[in-house]
């Protein structure tokens, strides 16, 4: 039988620790939420492995690789007065993690039974600041807005210019854009209406749907 625990402990110490995530709360965050429960129960024992864990009955949902996430969010520097866009929630686990570090959380998800199951899994946490919300990713939700953090959980290979028009001024934006393997980890920032971004990591993530690149026609 799997040492949970342990598993997470390792997760942290060896994957998370060694990328220069330094912020206690994303640590402790990452130590206390069980992974494994936002996983199929097929995959429970995969949960802590550097691996893009499906999380879909289509097999292209993917929860982020573990390192992948905490960077991410280690780069977003989310405090505890903001309000956080989670792009592509899956199964709810993101959504766990940034409901201990912000203010409030909307998860959004188009797979109505991927949605269903974070409620079920962030309500099992006590994850009561986050609102899981099903509804065209690419679309955002502005409804919600405006944010102070959006966090992508998947690939876009294209700019996300509706996902950023939904931020504050000083809001910003997380995710990996390209197509694997030139892909990175961006981080963008609106001020003003004004949008600058810069590559933080190296990173590739499953794509995410509705956020891929119009097809070219050559004549």
């Amino acid at each position: 039988m799997t040492d949970f625990a342990a598993a997470r402990r390792n997760m942290v110490d060896g994957q998370v620790r060694t990328a220069d995530v330094t912020d206690p709360r994303i640590l402790s965050a990452m130590l206390e939420i069980p992974r494994e429960n936002f996983v199929p129960q097929a995959s429970a024992a995969l949960a802590y492995l550097d691996l893009d864990l499906p999380v879909g009955e289509s097999g292209t949902r993917r929860l982020l690789k573990p390192m992948v996430l905490a960077k991410l969010i280690h780069a977003a520097d989310v405090v505890s007065s903001e309000r956080v866009l989670d792009v592509g929630c899956a199964t709810g686990y993101s959504s766990a993690i940034l409901g201990r570090l912000a203010g409030s959380v909307v998860a959004l998800e188009q797979d109505a039974t991927l949605a269903r199951r974070a409620e079920e899994n962030l309500l099992a946490v006590g994850a009561q600041n986050v609102t899981v919300v099903i509804e065209t990713m690419a679309a955002g939700w502005p409804a919600g807005g405006p944010y102070d953090v959006v966090v992508l959980n998947g690939a876009s290979e294209v700019l996300p210019k509706t996902l950023l028009g939904q931020l504050k001024s000083g809001g910003r934006l997380v995710g990996v854009i390209g197509r694997s393997p030139t892909s990175k980890a961006m981080f963008y920032r609106s001020v003003g209406g004004e949008v600058s971004g810069r590559p933080i990591f190296d990173a590739t993530a499953a794509p995410l749907p509705g956020f891929a690149e119009p097809a070219v026609f050559v004549f």
